[in-house]
């Protein structure tokens, strides 16, 4: 089963990855101060899907593309898993485990990612926009 989530192209020093997603969908945001990114004016945010024997590689390349100034995170999910990523660590969840989305939650705070921006949950739905 594919994957879909949404990058922020912002968030990437490499853009090369979102050569190897499928976007299915592009869409701008005027930067406000509740995103707490006041270095861009914008965020644009691609909807993507990535076939399943795709996801780990994907993962990792989309982990090493990831601003190295500023703390970001990308994520994409089907209906049993979802990948978490941040700069050089891809958390691989079980969706019905909530003590993996603790962790993964705690690792994006203690980066500074604001806490309502890092709000993983089990029963989160998969990306629709």
């Amino acid at each position: 089963m594919n994957y879909k989530g949404v990058i922020i192209e912002e968030s990437l020093e490499n853009k090369d990855i979102l050569k190897d997603v499928k976007i299915s969908e592009t869409k701008v945001e005027e930067v406000v101060e509740e995103h707490k990114t006041p270095w861009i004016k914008q965020w644009t945010l691609h909807t993507v899907e990535i076939p399943e024997n795709q996801a780990d590689n994907v993962a990792e390349k989309i982990s090493k593309a990831l601003d190295f100034e500023h703390n970001w995170y990308a994520d994409f999910k089907n209906d049993t898993h979802h990948y978490i990523i941040f700069r050089d660590k891809v958390f691989y969840i079980d969706r019905k485990s909530k003590e993996q989305y603790d962790e993964a939650k705690r690792y994006g705070i203690s980066l500074g990612i604001p806490e309502y921006q890092v709000d993983f949950a089990p029963d989160d739905k998969i990306w629709e926009r």
